[in-house]
């Protein structure tokens, strides 16, 4: 035998005294799961709120056999597959807005997370609520060998339901019972009356009821706080408030945001949801010249009067009325007071003014304005009058001319001598 034989026989029998490599398999085991809230689990009613679940599976493999013919296997029997979870809220004030997810596998050991919207009612009670997770998955509960190379699965699908606690805290809700208005016009200032209630489960502490203003309206809050301390669940309480309206407001009604701020039964700072209330608007306070244009004469003083109405939709107080005299005007007496005026009443102003004897005959535009007093007492001033004036040529000024008198006086002289000298020749 040739010794290069000897080599190649060597190397086989070597080769066949290596042991096959060793495979596993698992006799026992399956997914453990649980769920837990991520964050806080208290809401407040009307909580409109994202809820985090953490899924976790704990399960164990407790059996494992290794052997050179065993087949290893691409799952393990404590790994949840195809997991989906839905949270469900029968019988609770919650509502699910989110349908259930798909979350893939849960190995042993692991945890996935699923986030689902959740709203609470208004008129959610408090106290404490469970919340069903149902999840749905399939994990390999047992594997068959067929020979050295082939092995099939047999698959169990299941369904859990895992409970999560939720709380519902006390809460501070307000209704607005009544509601009214005082002298609350266009360009001006009024009050605000409101009968509030605390509809919620909270007593509220150190109270403070604020109207806000909403967006864009027209009505801007001016003394807008109001203290009324403790706020029992069921009391009701009156407050008033001082709310001014812009000028380009048009008579409609507009709204206007009414809060509480307080301490919670924790002693927190805590803020009442926010109610929208409408009020209505009446119209601007205004006042037109509605008496015929006046005519007047160049040269010396003359009498103006003017007859204005209150054409607006709320009572004026202390009315005055003012002119502001130009060329060929001027007037040392410009202010008459007119007094108090309804809606629709009228009152008559008369100024002294004085002309130039040179003013240019034409119709003339004085602007006038009244100041006055509203029902809350504000000194304000109406828009800017047009008072028409036509200056014309007064009877009679050839009679008062004095070229025109001369020469009258001249034709009468001549005249009379004329007379005289005929007589005295006949």
């Amino acid at each position: 035998m040739r010794w290069q034989h000897v080599t190649i026989l060597v190397l086989l029998l070597a080769l066949l005294a290596v042991p096959g490599t060793a495979g596993d398999k698992y006799l026992y085991g399956n997914p453990e799961l649980s769920a837990t809230i991520a964050g806080t689990n208290e809401f407040a009613p009307g909580a409109d709120t994202s809820l985090t679940v953490i899924i976790s599976n704990s399960g164990l493999n407790t059996h494992k056999i290794v052997g050179s013919t065993i087949v290893n296997r691409d799952d393990l029997p404590n790994t949840a597959k195809l997991a989906t979870v839905a949270l469900k809220s029968e019988a609770t004030p919650f509502t699910v807005k989110t349908d259930p997810q798909f979350v893939s596998d849960i190995a042993g050991g692991a945890a996935t997370t699923a986030t689902f919207n959740v709203k609470v009612a208004d008129s959610a009670e408090p106290g404490i609520y469970t919340l069903p997770l149902e999840v749905t998955y399939t994990y390999l509960r047992e594997a068959e060998e067929y020979g050295p190379d082939t092995l099939r699965y047999n698959y169990q699908k299941k369904t859990e339901t895992l409970p999560l606690t939720v709380r519902v805290t006390p809460d501070l809700r307000v209704e607005v019972l009544d509601v009214r208005s005082e002298s609350l016009n266009v360009g001006t200032e009024g009050y605000v009356y409101m009968t509030l209630k605390n509809i919620g489960h909270d007593t509220a502490n150190k109270a403070i009821v604020k109207v806000v203003r909403n967006g864009a309206s027209p009505l801007i809050p001016t003394d807008g706080s109001a203290y009324i301390g403790t706020f029992e669940p069921g009391e009701t309480v009156d407050v008033k408030f001082k709310v001014s309206v812009s000028d380009n407001a048009e008579p409609q009604s507009y709204p206007l945001d009414v809060v509480v701020t307080y301490e919670d039964y924790e002693e927190r700072a805590a803020t009442s949801k926010i109610v929208t209330i409408g009020l209505p608007v009446g119209g601007k306070i205004d006042f037109d010249v509605v008496s015929s244009p006046a005519t007047l004469y160049p040269g010396g003083k003359s009498i103006l009067e003017v007859v204005y109405k209150n054409t607006g939709a709320a009572k004026v107080y202390n009315a005055q009325a003012r002119i502001s005299a130009v060329d060929p005007f001027t007037s040392n007496d410009d202010t008459a007071y007119l007094g108090d005026l309804a809606p629709g009443e009228t009152a008559t102003a008369r100024f002294e003014v004085s002309i130039d004897a040179d003013g240019t005959l034409k119709e003339y535009g004085i602007d006038s304005e009244i100041r006055y007093r509203d029902d809350l007492d504000n000194s304000k001033i109406s828009d800017t009058m047009k008072v028409r004036v036509a200056l014309e040529k007064k009877p009679g000024a050839l009679f008062t001319n004095p070229i025109f008198l001369t020469i009258v006086a001249v034709i009468i002289i001549g005249a009379g001598y004329y007379i005289f000298v005929h007589r005295k020749k006949s």
